[in-house]
């Protein structure tokens, strides 16, 4: 047994010595890491497969398997459904309530990552060749929520669009009031509320309501428009859903705040894809006389 076991010892030395010989191991050769880029992928959030970010992006920042819609920046979403250049407006608003512990750096903190000055950028522009007034919330920006400085941009951008005869469209996103900012930004529903109301006695509202639509945002001026739509599967309600049902003591339907789901019960009147939207807002403006 001792005299198979060293030959077969020697005949596995003289293979490892054969494959030395020949370099096919190149010990010798010094290993190089590879550079993989940080952002070459994208996982998503609702199918969980990897997607190369470059087709992300030429597919308008949705999912090409499963039709997830990922959230976008304001910058992205102008790009995709104004015409060229536009002009943003009430930029650099200060906020006045600050007195809430720290606050006053989350909002340094949120204006250097985003790159905006508040959870909302307005602009105006022109959606194959209409001019239009449009609110763009962020939620990037402290989860979109609804400060005193959110409000008032709604508010001049309403303002402006009655005084001008614009059509006023917003895309709203947000986690509802900033607590920050206590009762100051429950006054904001009311504030905007009113403006929104001035501009539908002889304009047109077109609110587009994105994942996540919540708290009185939901409950403000995007519950307001003359026509309201969604993208596809966004987050839309007032309160949370397990708030809900501990209140009630029932349990919920799983598509439940979904926009399909608000569809269904009348609360929307139609959800459109992203590469749909900016030809589905020119049809509505031209019914509506706009040119």
């Amino acid at each position: 047994m001792q005299s198979v076991f060293d030959k077969r010892k020697e005949e596995l030395n003289e293979f490892n010595e054969a494959l030395d010989k020949l370099n096919i191991r190149k010990k010798d050769e010094p290993l190089l890491q590879k550079q993989v880029p940080d952002d070459l992928m994208a996982k998503c959030v609702s199918c969980g497969r990897l997607i190369v970010k470059e087709d992300l992006l030429s597919n308008l920042n949705v999912c090409p398997f499963c039709n997830s819609h990922f959230r976008l920046t304001p910058k992205e979403r102008l790009s995709q459904i104004l015409d060229g250049d536009y002009q943003i407006l009430f930029d650099n608003l200060e906020e006045k309530y600050t007195d809430f512990p720290d606050y006053e750096d989350k909002l340094k903190e949120a204006k250097a990552s985003t790159e905006t000055d508040e959870a909302i950028v307005c602009a105006k522009g022109k959606i194959n060749g209409i001019t239009v007034l449009i609110g763009v919330m962020n939620s990037y920006f402290m989860m979109g929520s609804m400060g005193s400085v959110t409000g008032e941009k709604v508010t001049l951008l309403a303002e402006k669009a009655y005084e001008e005869n614009l059509p006023l469209i917003i895309f709203t996103c947000s986690g509802g009031a900033r607590m920050q900012e206590g009762i100051i930004s429950l006054m904001q529903m009311a504030k905007t509320s009113a403006a929104i109301a001035k501009v539908r006695e002889k304009g047109l509202y077109i609110a587009v309501l994105t994942d996540p639509t919540t708290g009185g945002v939901s409950a403000s001026f995007a519950s307001l428009a003359d026509i309201t739509l969604a993208e596809p599967n966004a987050l839309i309600g007032f309160a949370g859903k397990r708030v809900i049902e501990r209140t009630i003591k029932e349990t919920l339907p799983k598509e439940f705040q979904t926009a399909e789901f608000n569809l269904e019960k009348g609360y929307i009147d139609k959800i459109v894809d992203r590469k749909d939207m900016k030809q589905t807002l020119a049809l509505l403006l031209k019914l509506h006389r706009y040119n």
